[in-house]
C-alpha cells in the first residue's frame, strides 16, 4: 500500500499512468479516488498521483484544526518520496487551496496549475457554509449528508437531468455502505483550513503557468471567488463554464477532461 509517514502522520496515494508526473489534489469531504473519472482520461498521457488529503480516505484523521499549508507540506513529503522535484498539478475547492499553497511556498515544485472552484479567502457566508457542513455531519445519516453536499455542488440542470439525477440517487445509497467514511473530526480539520484560507496577497508573486476555472451557477463557492484568485495571478488563464455548478468537472465532464489535458500539454513555465 503506497503510505508515506509525514508531519507526524500517514499520508495515502496511488498512481496511474506514465509520462510526466500530474498531482491531483481532492476537495473537502473526498478522497483521492474521487478523480477516477478523470484521472482515467488523462493517465493516457500524464503519471497522475490521486493523493488522500489528511482527515479522509486511507490517509491518518488526526484531530484539527489543520490548515492549507500544512496540507501543501503534506503533498510536498509524497512528491519528495516519489523523488519529484517539480510536477504538474491540479486542484478542486479544497485542493485548490492546497494547490495554491504549494505555489506560493514551493514555487520550484509546481511547475503549472489548474485551480477549480478556488478561492483567496472566505467571505461570512463561505465560513458559514462550511461551518454548516461540519453541523450536518454531526447529526445526519451518511446518505443525508450525501443529499446535503450535492445539493451544494450540482447545479439546476443537473438535478432536471433524469439519468444524472439516477446518478445522484446511487450516490446516496453508496454513501450509506462506504466501508471507510470520513469521521466528523476529519471533516473539521480540513473545513478550518477551507476557512482559514487566506492568501489574496500572496497569489501575486505566483509565477507558474494557472488555469482558473469555475461553474457560473456554484452557489458553494460562487463565481466572485474563481474571479478573484484568477485576477490575483499574473498572466493566468479562466474559463467559466455557463449553467454549471460547483462540480462543473462532471458536469462537463468530456469537455472539461480534454480542455484541462490540452492545456497542461501546451503549459510550459
Amino acid at each position: 500500500m503506497p503510505t508515506i509517514n509525514t508531519n507526524g502522520i500517514n499520508i495515502y496515494f496511488e498512481e496511474r499512468g506514465s509520462g510526466e508526473p500530474l498531482l491531483l489534489i481532492m476537495g473537502i469531504t473526498a478522497p483521492g479516488s474521487v478523480w477516477e473519472k478523470h484521472a482515467e482520461y488523462w493517465a493516457k498521457s500524464f503519471r497522475c498521483i490521486l493523493v488522500d488529503n489528511r482527515g479522509v480516505g486511507k490517509s491518518d484523521k488526526p484531530a484539527g484544526p489543520y490548515t492549507s499549508l500544512q496540507m501543501a507540506e503534506d503533498c510536498i513529503a509524497v512528491l519528495d518520496h516519489l523523488g519529484l522535484e517539480s510536477v504538474k498539478v491540479a486542484g478542486v475547492s479544497m485542493g485548490s487551496i492546497i494547490a495554491q499553497q504549494m505555489a506560493i511556498h514551493f514555487p520550484t515544485r509546481v511547475k503549472a496549475m489548474v485551480l477549480m472552484c478556488p478561492w483567496a479567502r472566505c467571505d461570512n457566508t463561505a465560513k458559514a457554509i462550511f461551518q454548516h457542513m461540519m453541523d450536518c455531519k454531526a447529526r445526519l445519516k451518511p446518505e443525508e449528508f450525501s443529499v446535503y453536499i450535492q445539493l451544494l455542488i450540482f447545479s439546476k440542470s443537473s438535478w432536471d437531468n433524469e439519468d444524472f439525477h439516477a446518478g445522484l440517487l446511487e450516490d446516496r445509497k453508496n454513501a450509506a455502505l462506504d466501508p471507510n467514511p470520513q469521521p466528523l473530526i476529519g471533516l473539521e480539520g480540513q473545513a478550518a483550513a477551507c476557512i482559514s484560507h487566506s492568501v489574496l496577497e500572496d497569489l501575486k508573486s505566483v509565477n507558474c503557468p494557472t488555469f482558473v476555472l469555475g461553474g457560473e451557477e456554484d452557489i458553494f463557492t460562487p463565481v466572485w471567488m474563481t474571479k478573484e484568485v484568477a485576477g490575483a495571478i499574473p498572466n493566468s488563464d479562466l474559463h467559466i463554464y455557463p449553467k454549471s455548478g460547483h462540480a462543473f468537472h462532471w458536469e462537463n465532464l468530456i469537455d472539461f477532461n480534454e480542455r484541462v489535458d490540452q492545456w497542461l500539454k501546451n503549459s510550459t513555465a
